[in-house]
């Protein structure tokens, strides 16, 4: 089996939004942008000015029923904390937490690498990528102290996800110090319970979906990310927004990263964001319908833009208010 903490790593980025909130492809369209065009109430801001404000949080009601959305990012430092007092008391008055996924145990993140992030035994990447990306991916691995036969059974997709992973870590943000991590360990101190929204298998199987040119095409480009300091520069102007709930930060760094011909801006557009917001959207609905006060924790890109969840909730008819 693969070393825990190199999956560890890739777990804490994939999915962007989903973290990968920060992978190298991520985005939307702007919070600033769009909430104007939906019946959204807009609410008193009372805050005083150096008042926490981090990501974006969202009060969804309909019939009587409260569920509260926040967006999240997967990895994180502790200067994140206290988070701010509306989240604090959202938490409070849930029964429930609801996130991607509960991160809380790996076999089921591992299982799930088994089923699509990895090539059966006798075969490896070196016979699915060109000789010139294994070569930069060889490069890559050994800067960071990983020899490419110790993953050379793993796909492209998923070592550039631990590539990031591994710049993340290196540059101060870890996956035990992400949002998710505090609101399950909340959650468990509180005698909440917990509801996942995915699986680690499907979620992996999206990445799955991509062909072996795209694949490639994926581990190129994020290789070249890494390589000129790009992708952690976009991760940590997307952190940075989100710590500071900078709705105008973030509406330049959705349009960058969301436009252009690359694999990374199309799969992030189209699977990561355009398929799953909708299958996120109508079973936080069926949740809703349980009658219980959900806390919904999703990265905070599926939040943004005109089929962001508020959008598409609002569009199942509940009212969402921005808290702020």
């Amino acid at each position: 089996m693969w070393n825990r903490k190199i999956l560890l790593l890739a777990a804490a980025v994939l999915l962007a939004g989903s973290g990968p909130t920060v992978a190298p492809a991520c985005a939307a369209n702007a919070l600033a942008g769009s909430i104007g065009q939906l019946p959204f109430a807009a609410g008193a801001d009372v805050r005083p000015p150096d008042a926490r404000r981090q990501g974006a949080l969202y009060r969804v009601m309909r019939d009587g029923q409260v569920s509260y959305l926040f967006g999240t990012i997967h990895v994180g430092a502790k200067a994140f904390y206290p988070l701010a007092p509306e989240v604090e008391r959202a938490l409070a008055e849930a029964g429930t937490l609801v996130v991607e996924l509960d991160t809380r145990s790996n076999d089921a993140f591992q299982q799930a690498v088994l089923a699509h992030g990895s090539y059966p035994q006798g075969d490896s990447i070196a016979q699915h990528i060109s000789a010139t990306t294994l070569a930069r991916l060889t490069k890559a691995l050994h800067a960071v102290g990983v020899t490419l036969h110790s993953v050379s059974q793993l796909k492209p997709w998923l070592l550039a996800n631990i590539l990031m992973g591994m710049e993340l870590e290196r540059s101060g943000y870890e996956r035990s110090q992400g949002i998710e991590s505090f609101l399950l360990a909340n959650a468990k101190r509180h005698g909440m319970a917990v509801t996942e929204l995915e699986s680690a298998d499907y979620q992996l199987s999206l990445f799955n979906s991509l062909g072996d040119v795209d694949a490639e095409r994926y581990l190129s480009e994020s290789l070249r990310e890494l390589s000129d300091g790009t992708s952690i520069k976009k991760a940590r102007a997307v952190i940075d927004a989100w710590n500071s709930g900078d709705a105008a930060a973030l509406d330049t760094l959705i349009h960058d990263a969301t436009t252009g011909a690359t694999v990374l801006a199309e799969f992030t557009r189209q699977t990561l964001l355009g398929k799953r917001n909708p299958e996120m959207a109508a079973h936080i609905e069926q949740i809703m319908q349980g009658g219980e006060v959900a806390f919904v924790g999703v990265g905070l890109l599926h939040l943004l833009g005109a089929n962001g969840l508020p959008q598409l909730l609002s569009r199942r008819g509940y009212q969402v208010e921005r808290m702020y």
